[in-house]
């Protein structure tokens, strides 16, 4: 019952009137699919924002953790890295590669199956969008290299 009273306390705080809604660090919400390695917390949602087309959030890469393999289903991702450098893999066997820094946008195209790595000392944050307001994750229960 806590964890709806809650949510409930995030939503009356991020709907002030006038349609504009401004959701705080403390009121993210980690009640989202998850994959191995990393951590998601919404941040723009249908229960913290009324979004209705959108979702954004948070993720955060520890230091030397690969996440695992998983994709968003038909839905476009856009990442903005943060902080940390890190490398994204992408493709049916992860099979391409490129190195992430802060500043970096990274586009990820329906169904491409993709992985996030951090090989640094500190933890990496990107902030995630999606076009739809559901965060669809399937993860890939296929062993990564």
């Amino acid at each position: 019952m806590r964890e709806e009273e809650e949510l409930q306390e995030r939503r009356q705080t991020a709907t002030p009137s006038g349609g504009v809604r401004v959701i705080k660090p403390q009121q993210f919400d980690s009640n989202t699919p998850q994959t191995p390695g990393m951590s998601r917390l919404a941040a723009v949602s249908r229960e913290l924002a009324g979004s209705r087309g959108l979702w954004a959030g948070l993720t955060v890469v520890a230091p030397h953790v690969a996440s695992g393999k998983h994709h968003h289903g038909e839905l476009e991702t856009v990442i903005y890295v943060v902080s940390g450098r890190a490398r994204i893999r992408w493709g049916e066997r992860l099979e391409y590669e490129q190195e992430v820094e802060p500043g970096d946008f990274i586009y990820v195209p329906p169904f491409v199956p993709h992985q996030e790595i951090n090989p640094c000392d500190e933890e990496s944050r990107w902030v995630i969008v999606r076009n739809a307001q559901e965060p669809v994750v399937v993860n890939l229960d296929e062993p990564t290299p």
